[in-house]
């Protein structure tokens, strides 16, 4: 069982300015992820989908904030499609499906609060 404290694994040095969308890189027909921040509390990842990639239909037991970094995307929560360009955000509810298909190729970055 992994112990949890206070101090958190942060994959980003602290205390240093960084561009989000630039930690993050395209890869043809993929979909990549970056760890940011990661502790008890929650976590923050950056993602890169090329377009025409995503996330089939899913639940998660915590709300979710998306920040579109750059490009578009559809994101259907409970049913309903969102969609979503650079410099948007949506909160998807804990515990309801979601979904997430790249319009274009897209950048975000996904801030999970566990507590």
């Amino acid at each position: 069982m992994k112990h949890c404290s206070d101090s958190n694994c942060s994959k980003q040095r602290k205390g240093e300015v960084f561009a989000p969308a630039e930690l993050v890189a395209y890869a043809e027909g993929a979909v990549v992820s970056r760890t940011v921040v990661e502790n008890c509390g929650g976590t923050v990842t950056l993602f890169s989908f090329d377009a025409g990639e995503g996330l089939s239909e899913h639940a998660a037991p915590f709300d979710a904030l998306v920040n579109v970094l750059d490009g578009e995307v559809k994101i259907t929560i409970g049913g309903q499609p969102h969609h979503l360009k650079s410099g948007q955000s949506i909160i998807m509810p804990a515990n309801i499906p979601h979904a997430l298909a790249a319009v274009t190729a897209f950048k975000m970055m996904l801030v999970m609060i566990k507590a």
